[in-house]
Formats: structure tokens, sequence, C-alpha cells
């Protein structure tokens, strides 16, 4: 079956992650992702090593499956022809370059939308394309820091602050961006127009503070670290057991009531500080305190298989190789393998995102540099001697 985007033409004008991860979500969908890497040297995530699977970056190779691949050099009047053309028939444009780069290059949204009043822009920056900050740019432990993660996110008050161990701006940024560009392709087919979609890694990391900023807006008190603890909701958080650590949601009363019970600690449910969600959040310590002896005196799989029969919500602590062999990963086709060229069957992540009638499905190995320079520029009116010629002048690269 065909995806639910099969037969939209997206060109992808990204590099390292957030546009990239944009372009992803699309073609894992049934888009034709036509990735344009920069001349010299191709997208930067090709130099983010070790580690390398044969001659690759692993890093390229997973942000950048299910994608075909040109490279162009858009300095030069020949690799800006063939952008020109590309876009032309194009129904998306994803860009991540710093602010102004593509308006001197010529493919600003302004031109861009002149060229192709149907075509949908989306630009991803660190900023977003307005403000006082719009000229910036951007990385993702910059906007984790900004954006508050960075002091919602440690083991507690008076240590040093960390980061969110995933690039989640990164990812969040791409992720918001394919929803943006879906949401202005719906407006076209009402309106027969593109527009532009703008977000920003500074946004990605504000929007995970939900929780957070309602507490702050409330009171006036910007909520600190809580390891794994969450803010609202009391006992939910990660404790360690005889042989490694458990996750526990016990997210209400009814569920904390199964965890006292599962714990054959009764005396918890009758103790006055944790009668009542309000009363363990006002006493965490004392409550963590509490159970920790109880979680201690058994391993993990006999704390999930006892609170799986008490219909309590629990899971373990997963390393990623762990996360990666788990039945359910697997159950979900989390893990995929793609034939490459060079490389043969490359093992990545699978589609999020499951269809009923229309199949997300991941095809395509990640593009080597130019790899289907040829192709695509065939596809777009260029002759065999044409190509050639541009490949000659430096204007683009054909693996």
């Amino acid at each position: 079956m065909a995806g639910p985007l099969a037969g939209l033409k997206v060109v992808e004008l990204a590099h390292i992650m957030a546009g990239p991860v944009a372009g992803l979500m699309l073609a894992d969908m049934g888009a034709d992702v036509v990735k344009v890497e920069k001349l010299p040297g191709g997208d930067d995530t090709r130099r983010m090593v070790p580690p390398r699977v044969g001659s690759e970056s692993a890093a390229y190779l997973m942000m950048n499956r299910n994608k075909r691949g040109i490279a162009l050099d858009l300095k030069h009047a020949g690799g800006k022809a063939v952008l020109t053309r590309l876009v032309a028939g194009a129904d998306v444009l994803i860009e991540n370059y710093r602010m102004g780069t593509l308006d001197r290059l010529g493919f600003g949204f302004e031109a861009v939308h002149a060229l192709n009043p149907r075509l949908v822009y989306c630009s991803l920056s660190g900023f977003g394309r307005t403000g006082p900050y719009a000229a910036r740019g951007g990385f993702d432990l910059v906007a984790q820091g900004m954006s508050g993660l960075m002091s919602i996110t440690g083991e507690g008050p008076g240590r040093a602050p960390v980061k969110v161990g995933a690039p989640v701006s990164d990812i969040t940024a791409g992720i918001l961006a394919a929803m943006g560009i879906l949401a202005a392709l719906q407006a076209r087919a009402t309106t027969g127009r593109g527009q532009l979609v703008d977000t920003s890694l500074f946004e990605a990391g504000i929007v995970h503070t939900f929780w957070q900023s309602a507490i702050a807006l409330a009171t006036g008190t910007a909520p600190g670290p809580l390891g794994s603890a969450h803010p609202l909701n009391a006992p939910y958080q990660a404790f360690a057991t005889a042989d490694g650590w458990v996750n526990v949601g016990a997210a209400n009363q009814a569920a904390w009531l199964r965890l006292v019970d599962a714990l054959d600690a009764p005396e918890l449910s009758a103790d006055p500080r944790f009668t009542t969600n309000a009363a363990r959040m006002e006493n965490l310590p004392a409550l963590v305190a509490a159970l920790d002896p109880h979680f201690r005196r058994r391993t993990t799989a006999d704390w999930l298989d006892r609170f799986e029969k008490a219909g309590m919500p629990a899971g373990p602590v997963l390393d990623i190789n762990a996360m990666l062999a788990d039945p359910q990963t697997r159950a979900r086709g989390m893990v995929v393998e793609t034939e490459h060229p060079l490389l043969g069957r490359v093992a990545t992540l699978g589609a999020p995102v499951k269809f009923s009638d229309t199949q997300a499905a991941v095809l395509r190995a990640a593009p080597l540099l130019g790899q289907h320079t040829r192709e695509v520029l065939a596809e777009i009116g260029y002759a065999a001697a044409e190509i050639d010629a541009l490949v000659s002048a430096g204007a683009v690269a054909a693996a």
C-alpha cells in the first residue's frame, strides 16, 4: 500500500537534525523527499563520527533514511538553476539555514512563493523568524537551557543543571514542523495557496514545560528539578530494586491504593502524610524514604509481575540496547532494516505512526552523497548531456 502522503513532493534543504527530522516524518508517511546536500561536503552529520557503519556515519544513516539525495553547489549558477526547477514543481520546501542565508542565495520565502505560490515553505531555526533573537543560530543545548528545560531536569535543588539526554528540542522542532506542514497543506486544499510555516528549537523546548509552566503561571514560583519524580502527582518516579530500577505511576488515588497493596504496606495508606495526592506531594521526601526499603526487597522482575497482577502502571528502566531488543519495540516495527548500496542491510528505527489503510514504512537507506542526482535531474527535465555538463562544472555531484 502507498503511504498517506504518496504523491507529495518535498525538497529538504536542511542539515543536522531538526529539518531532517521533519523530512524523515513526511518520508515515512510516503512523501517523496529529495534531500539537497551542500557542496562541498554534504550534510554535517556525515562527519559526526564515531561511530561509523562501514564507511558511513551512523548519525547520518539514522536521520536520512527514506529520502533520495542530490548534491548542489548553490553558489554556482548551475546549482541554483537546478534548485529553482526543483522547487517550481514541489509541494513543500523544508529549510533550517541561518536567518537570511537562503534570501541571499535567492531562495527565501518571498522569492520561492513568487515562483511557486502553491508551495508550503517550512523554516526551522533556533528562535523563530521574529523577535529579538531571530538572527541567532540555534543549538539544542542552548534551546534546552533557554526554554527552561535544564532548570527542571536533574536530581534535585542545588545540583548542576542537566540537559535531557536526547536532543529533544531538535527532534520536537522537526515533529512540530511536520505537523505545521500538514496543516498548511490542508489549508492549501481550500485556498489553493501555500504559506510560510515557522517554528523553532526554542518553542519546541517550551512546549515540554506544560506542567511546570502551569505551576509557574498559577503560583509565580518556578519549579525545580525532581529527578524522575512528577511535579503534580506522587508517587510517580523510579525506585531502586534489589537488582535495578523500576518506574511506578501511581498518578491517582486508586493507583496509590493498588501500589500500597502490592507492596504489602497497609500502614502507608493510613499515614496522614500520604492519604491524598496533595499530602503526598507536600511530604514527597518522606514518602520516598518510606517506599524505598520496600522496593529494595525484590528484584525488578518480581515487582513487575506483582504490579501487572495488581493493575498497577509500572515498567523497567531500560538501556538503549534493552529497549531495541524489547518485544514491544519489535512488535511495533520500531527496528527495521534497509538495503544500502555500499553497506548491505542496515538497521534503523521504524515509522512511529501506524495507519489502518495507508502504510507508513521505511523503504530506503540514507543516500550516498549525490546518489540520486542524475535520477532527480532527469525527472525535472535535464538531458543526460546537460547533467554531465553540470557535474563537470562542479554545480552538482553525482555518486
